[in-house]
C-alpha cells in the first residue's frame, strides 16, 4: 500500500512539475510585463523621478500635490466623469437596439452584422481619430454637408462647447464588440418566453421590458463594468483631435497623465496619478457590484444574484 502511495505521489509531482515548465513561459513573462512594472509604479508614486536622475523618496507629496493643489487634476477628473456619465449609457443604448436589430432570421444578416461590426475593428486607430478630426473641424465634410441646406456650420472640435460631444460621438460610434455582446446574450433568451407572452396578450414593449431587459442585464452589467473602465481610460482620440483643447474641455484625465510623464517627465507624479485613477476605477466597480443585485437577474438564482 505505501508503495502505491509513493508511486502517485511521485506520478503527480511529475506532472505538477510539466504542468509549471508549460506555463513558465507566460509565467515568467507576467511576473516581468505585468506584476513587476506594477510594483515599480507603485513605488515610483512616492518618489520624484523624471528619467534623467535616481527617484527621491519624497513620500505622498505626490499625492497631496494631486489632490489638493492641482487644478488640472480636477479638471481632468470632471472632463472625464463627464465623458463616462454621457458616453457610456449612449453606447449601451445604441449597441442593444442595433443588436436587437440584427437579431432576425433575415436573408444576408451575417453580412450586415459583419459591415455594421467593421468600423469597432478601426476604430480605435489614430487614423480614424484623424478622419473624425477632418470631419467636425470648421471646413469639414459636416459643415459642407450642412451648407448643402443652407445651414451655418460650426467648429465642432473648437468650440468648447461642443468638442466634448464630437469625442462621445466617436466612442458611441465604437459600439460594435459591445453589440456583438448583446447579440450574443439575446440569443440565449429562449423563444418560448415570447411565444407564451404573446398567447397571455403581450405586446412587442411589454415583452421588452420583461424579458429582454431582465434576461439580458447579466449581459448588460458585463458591458456596464467594460464600458466604464475603457471610457475612464479614453486618450488616443482627445490627443489626436483636440490635443484637450479649446479651454481643456476635452482635457481627459489619461492625457493628463500622460502629460505628465512623457511632455513634463514627471515619472513620479504621473505614477500616482495612475494610481489614483486605478483606486476610481475600482471603487466605481465595486460600487456597480453592490448595486446590480438590486436590478441584475439571474435565473439559477432565482432572479437574484449572490
Amino acid at each position: 500500500m505505501s508503495n502505491k502511495v509513493s508511486i502517485w505521489r511521485r506520478d503527480k509531482s511529475e506532472t505538477n512539475l510539466s504542468g509549471y515548465i508549460f506555463i513558465s513561459p507566460w509565467l515568467l513573462g507576467f511576473l516581468l510585463l505585468t506584476v513587476w512594472p506594477i510594483a515599480q509604479s507603485f513605488y515610483l508614486s512616492f518618489t520624484e523621478y523624471s528619467l534623467l536622475n535616481d527617484p527621491v523618496w519624497i513620500g505622498t507629496d505626490n499625492y497631496s500635490n494631486i489632490l489638493f493643489k492641482d487644478k488640472l487634476f480636477r479638471t481632468s477628473l470632471g472632463v472625464t466623469f463627464t465623458f463616462v456619465v454621457v458616453a457610456v449609457p449612449l453606447k449601451l443604448f445604441f449597441s442593444l437596439m442595433v443588436a436587437m436589430l440584427l437579431n432576425k432570421n433575415l436573408k444576408g444578416m451575417n453580412l450586415y452584422r459583419t459591415a455594421i461590426y467593421f468600423p469597432s475593428l478601426i476604430g480605435g486607430s489614430i487614423a480614424v481619430s484623424v478622419l473624425w478630426r477632418n470631419m467636425f473641424s470648421l471646413d469639414g465634410y459636416v459643415n459642407n454637408v450642412l451648407s448643402w441646406f443652407g445651414i451655418q456650420g460650426v467648429g465642432w472640435i473648437s468650440n468648447p462647447d461642443t468638442s466634448l460631444g464630437t469625442l462621445i460621438l466617436l466612442s458611441t460610434w465604437q459600439f460594435g464588440s459591445t453589440m456583438v455582446i448583446f447579440l450574443a446574450g439575446l440569443k440565449q433568451i429562449p423563444s418560448e418566453l415570447y411565444d407564451s407572452s404573446a398567447v397571455d396578450g403581450a405586446g412587442k414593449l411589454n415583452q421588452f421590458f420583461n424579458i429582454t431587459l431582465p434576461m439580458l442585464s447579466p449581459v448588460m452589467f458585463f458591458n456596464l463594468v467594460l464600458g466604464i473602465i475603457g471610457t475612464f481610460q479614453m486618450f488616443t482620440s482627445a490627443f489626436i483631435i483636440t490635443k484637450g483643447g479649446p479651454v481643456n474641455s476635452t482635457y481627459t484625465y489619461a492625457l493628463f497623465l500622460f502629460e505628465k510623464a512623457f511632455k513634463h517627465y514627471q515619472m513620479g507624479y504621473a505614477s500616482a496619478l495612475a494610481w489614483i485613477l486605478l483606486l476610481i476605477i475600482a471603487v466605481l466597480t465595486g460600487i456597480n457590484f453592490l448595486v446590480s443585485k438590486y436590478w441584475v437577474f439571474y435565473e439559477s438564482e432565482g432572479g437574484k444574484t449572490k
